[in-house]
């Protein structure tokens, strides 16, 4: 269920990595590495391209184009297949184990004969790779926590934005069947988790068979690993788990709540159910002396019987939901029809992939109050951005203005904080910015002290509106930085300074455990998408999905709130009072 487009970004990624392991082109892997993103982000399925069609993609040129139509006929592509088959299989494991890259992966097998994460792990404890160039103790530490994270994610574990695809695909399949009543996904899925482990479907139906038999036969279903009347688990073609169980229809509502619920939540429901002399489970809720049905149809009639108020499926961790129910103070949790805007996002003046127009347009059709566009500072070199460059880009963004009268464009910047805290441009320049996102892009391994000085010392530049992916995460690729963040959160509850919640899937950044720790500061937050692309728009979901299980309403969050207060916000004024 995977698009073809993301299947050809990952094999040329992965040809990108073979050509630096092997020592090839550094300028050949990098533009592999800008057509793998090109192609993952771009809106028209690849599939149904041609040479001539993928060429007009940015970045994909004549020889790269036949390599993708090559694997979408044949599955394979020759000259990748000769790549892979000359570099020692053992190196293609170690560059899995994220911190590692591909130059020190060949270093480790070619200087001390590592050829497994096993291996490599062995030496690490041995303090063998204290002696090779370019290692030290902190890279020792890094390779255990990327082993580690690889673990984690082998433990079958997948992005929320994978899960969703295939659950969507599932339930409107199944939703066909004559005799579906309701269909829905339920699980960590619905209570959206970063990532998930598998997919909980529930259907209502008298009968059960047809849709048994119906996921069984998808053409995604790889494997059937157990076929029941109440109960089929499979296995898709990518290697998750699918367990779909069909309910009556009189019993939905208990049985949503009962499969959608973290372990501990449905614990503590189940003791109130005892308490109240009742018995909770997915049939119903049921009078424990008679066993009379007492609720079953709806979530809403379970929760009252219960004593609560329907309980967000983003807050049914046991974080204190319960009991905020039952004291009548559960928040009026953000949506994202209350997200007025995006405050992130970028255009191909450096790494997007989308014009500007283009952006703007895709930004309007989503009903947007206002948009701002932040394309990469000077700092960042690689992104080449000239003051030139900035501003005739403002010029462009302010002519679009006066076009999109329903939707106002702001022109900003995303700043690169350097390792003393500074940020690009002089103050006089960064002043007529709409706004400013800051964000952390290098020098990860600084000490915990030389980080939370960093960040601090960007909070309180009178320019920064937003501190962008604050932690710089990449679920389960890259660990977040050691700060003392109760302190950076300090300095933007002090400073105003608002807290990014980064709704790209890869980062989820701040994570919901970090925003209820940051909201007790008395933080603002943004959420937004980090757009590089027009089909990064609708990223926005997984952002407010991480606010709501950070327990955030649309007063904490600026890009809820009507333009007048969010420029009010961005001049400083809030930050002042």
């Amino acid at each position: 269920m995977v698009r073809a487009n993301e299947e050809v970004e990952a094999l040329l990624q992965e040809y990108a990595d073979l050509i630096a392991i092997s020592g090839g082109d550094a300028f050949k892997a990098r533009a592999y590495e800008k057509a793998a993103r090109a192609i993952g982000g771009h809106p028209a399925d690849v599939s149904k391209l041609d040479v001539p069609g993928l060429r007009e993609i940015p970045h994909v040129g004549a020889s790269i184009a036949e390599k993708v139509v090559e694997y979408l006929r044949s599955g394979r592509v020759s000259v990748i297949e000769e790549t892979r088959a000359a570099i020692p299989a053992g190196v293609r494991e170690l560059i899995a184990i994220p911190t590692l890259g591909p130059k020190k992966a060949m270093v480790l097998y070619e200087d001390l004969g590592i050829t497994s994460v096993d291996q490599l792990l062995d030496a690490v404890h041995a303090q063998r790779l204290r002696d090779l160039k370019g290692f030290g103790e902190k890279t020792e530490e890094n390779i255990l926590h990327g082993i580690s994270l690889l673990q984690k994610a082998g433990g079958g574990r997948i992005l929320i934005s994978a899960a969703m695809d295939v659950a969507e695909q599932i339930t409107a399949e199944l939703s066909r069947i004559t005799g579906c009543e309701r269909c829905a996904y339920a699980g960590s899925l619905r209570r959206m988790r970063e990532t998930i482990g598998d997919i909980d479907i529930l259907v209502a139906a008298e009968r059960s068979a047809p849709f048994m038999t119906a996921l069984a036969e998808l053409p995604s279903t790889a494997e059937v690993i157990a076929h029941g009347a109440k109960k089929t688990s499979i296995r898709t073609t990518k290697g998750l788990q699918v367990d779909l169980r069909v309910l009556p229809p009189a019993s939905w509502g208990a049985g949503l709540q009962y499969f959608t619920g973290a372990k501990a939540h449905n614990i503590r429901t189940r003791a109130i159910a005892v308490r109240h002399g009742l018995k909770l489970s997915e049939y119903g809720l049921f009078d424990s002396g008679s066993g009379e049905l007492v609720a079953s149809e709806t979530e809403e009639e379970i929760y009252a019987r219960l004593g609560l108020p329907w309980i967000a499926p983003p807050l049914r961790e046991d974080r204190g939901e319960v009991a905020a129910g039952l004291r009548g103070e559960l928040p009026d949790l953000v949506a994202e029809g209350d997200i007025r805007g995006d405050l992130h996002t970028h255009t191909d003046l450096t790494d997007g992939l989308s014009p500007l127009a283009e952006m703007v347009a895709a930004a309007a059709a989503r009903g947007y109050s206002y948009y701002a566009v932040t394309d990469h500072a000077p700092n960042l070199y690689m992104q080449r951005m000239t003051d030139e460059k900035m501003l005739a880009q403002r010029e462009a963004v302010r002519a679009l203005d006066r076009r999109h009268r329903g939707m106002r464009l702001l022109h900003g910047t995303e700043l690169n904080i350097g390792p003393d805290g500074d940020v690009d441009w002089p103050d006089a320049f960064l002043a007529e910015f709409d706004l400013c996102v800051a964000s952390v892009h290098s020098h990860f391994n600084q000490s915990r002290q030389a980080l939370t000085r960093r960040l601090v010392r960007a909070c309180e530049n009178p320019h920064v509106s937003i501190i962008g992916h604050p932690t710089t995460r990449l679920i389960g690729k890259r660990p977040g930085i050691d700060a003392d963040f109760d302190a950076v959160f300090e300095a933007c509850a002090r400073t105003g300074t608002a807290l990014e919640i980064n709704a790209h899937p890869e980062r989820l950044d701040l994570c919901d455990e970090d925003i209820l720790r940051a909201k007790r500061h008395g933080v603002k937050f943004a959420v937004n998408s980090d757009a590089h692309s027009t089909t990064h728009l609708p990223y926005m979901r997984y952002g407010v999905g991480t606010a709501q299980r950070g327990w955030l309403t649309k007063d904490d969050i600026i890009n809820t709130w009507p333009l007048t207060a969010l420029r009010r916000f961005l001049r400083g004024g809030a930050r002042r009072s």
